[in-house]
């Protein structure tokens, strides 16, 4: 059911007061325009008094204590939106005056309360409906996307997108109001003087620096390769290539995501980056570290809203990292990490967005059982360390990437000289290395030598890991 048929269907129902949270008034207006067909549209404001919809203000009609005895005096049906009504709701007159009004309204007349953000007092609870207005749909910003472009001729600005281009862009922009999306697509076209398809990747990390301002999320470059250009991961491999081909956005059984456990340093976070690349969409990454605040209901509010925004950006993968930090139990923080939890499990098992979530955990005994089961995610792996085959497409792509050939035979010699080590500890030796001269197989080899991996450190934790893995995870 499309918006307008929503509030068709709401206004004909005989409801007498709706509340409303959103800055688009305008675009609210414009929607009840179409809902209302021949029926009177009124809109109030504290500023401007009433009007009907296309005329002048009413003479002396500002007064909040008036407001209702001025509607009570319309006769037939209409529809009236009463526009940052705080100073209204705050007057006790009035307030007790719109809840009559409530109790023994007519049917075909509504009030609909709007405003960014609304506090409804106690006494209006019983009779208020609230409505959401749905964020754009990218059809909506396609029709936005034109008439910027229009805009932006007529001052002198060009345009180089063709329709695929608005449509990517249209989905760039999902997640923003209507008018937040115009103004974002204005200043794209001033900042070089055109709208271009390079504006796509701009919009979407603008969009990410407007929609969360707390910094729990962060739009990833695409810098990197897709699956096949990482080392060993086979079967996780294998297990993604389908889902990947079928699109985030299935329509029947979507891949909703995986959670990747294992030793530090073995590629889960490449993986991530992996699947954004291959799956050509963006990359969001939720650090459970920036969630919790000081404030009581703070951390909740920052987690709901970073929740809403990955939907908003759909499709995209949302990338948490260790994530462990977030969801560990043990914590005495007064029940916020519990609630927090609750919110992202149900999250996890209802959300309709195509979403597909890459969670990387490094000690995955801190999580809680309920975040580990089946239907949180589509399936759970257990990242080891790479195997010689693995290490030496590893050595081979860093030293490949730094300008040094590397033979068949020397690539073997150096994944047998490196037994234990992880794919980070890989890239740190090879960087070591090009610090003692001329950077070489030899060099290389000789750093190797020296140094010693994680798994020869601490070897107990690495085998912790392995026992947990064996008896919950599939191997990657």
């Amino acid at each position: 059911m499309d918006v307008v048929t929503e509030l068709r269907v709401l206004l004909a129902s005989g409801i007498p007061l709706v509340t409303v949270e959103t800055a688009e008034v305008p675009r609210l207006v414009e929607l009840l325009r179409a809902a209302t067909g021949t029926d009177p549209l009124w809109i109030w404001s504290v500023a401007s008094g009433l009007r009907r919809d296309g005329a002048q203000p009413l003479y002396g009609s500002t007064a909040v204590d008036q407001i209702v005895d001025n509607l009570a005096a319309l006769s037939g049906r209409w529809t009236t939106v009463l526009c940052d009504p705080a100073a209204l709701l705050a007057d006790a007159v009035a307030l007790r005056k719109l809840k009559e009004f409530a109790q023994r309204a007519q049917p075909g007349r509504t009030i609909v309360l709007v405003a960014a953000e609304l506090s409804v007092p106690a006494d209006l609870g019983p009779v208020v409906h609230p409505f959401t207005l749905p964020l754009p749909t990218p059809a909506d910003l396609v029709g936005a996307i034109e008439r910027v472009e229009v805009r932006a001729q007529q001052r002198g600005l060009g345009s180089d997108l063709v329709d695929g281009d608005r449509l990517r862009l249209a989905r760039a922009l999902s997640g923003l109001t209507m008018a937040e999306a115009e103004h974002e697509l204005m200043r794209l076209a001033v900042l070089d003087g055109r709208l271009t398809p390079e504006d796509i990747e701009r919009a979407l990390v603008e969009k990410a620096h407007h929609l969360d301002q707390s910094g729990v999320l962060e739009i990833v470059p695409d810098q990197s390769g897709g699956l096949e250009a990482l080392g060993g991961l086979a079967q996780l491999k294998d297990w993604l290539a389908p889902r990947l081909a079928a699109g985030l956005d299935r329509a029947v059984d979507p891949p909703r995501g995986v959670l990747l456990a294992g030793v530090p340093g073995c590629g889960k976070s490449a993986v991530a980056r992996a699947v954004a690349h291959d799956a050509g969409v963006p990359l969001v990454l939720l650090d459970p570290a920036r969630i919790y605040a000081k404030y009581v209901g703070e951390s909740e509010s920052r987690f709901d809203r970073a929740l809403a925004t990955v939907a908003a950006m759909a499709p995209a993968v949302l990338w948490i990292d260790e994530i462990e930090k977030g969801f560990a139990v043990g914590g005495e923080d007064g029940g916020v990490t519990d609630r927090i939890l609750g919110t992202f499990l149900r999250w996890l098992q209802d959300r309709s967005a195509p979403v597909f979530v890459v969670a990387t955990a490094n000690d995955v005994t801190r999580l809680p059982p309920e975040l580990t089961r089946k239907g949180r995610f589509d399936d759970l792996f257990f990242v080891d360390l790479p195997d010689a085959p693995a290490r030496a497409v590893i050595l081979r792509t860093i030293l490949g990437a730094r300008g040094v050939e590397v033979t068949d035979v020397d690539a073997a010699a150096l994944a047998a000289g490196s037994d234990g080590f992880s794919g980070a500890e890989l890239d740190a030796a090879v960087a070591a290395a090009s610090y003692s001269g001329a950077l070489t197989v030899a060099s290389v080899a000789d750093e190797l030598a020296t140094t010693v991996p994680l798994a020869r450190a601490r070897p107990s934790e690495i085998a912790t890991l392995r026992d947990w893995a064996a008896r919950h995870a599939r191997a990657a």
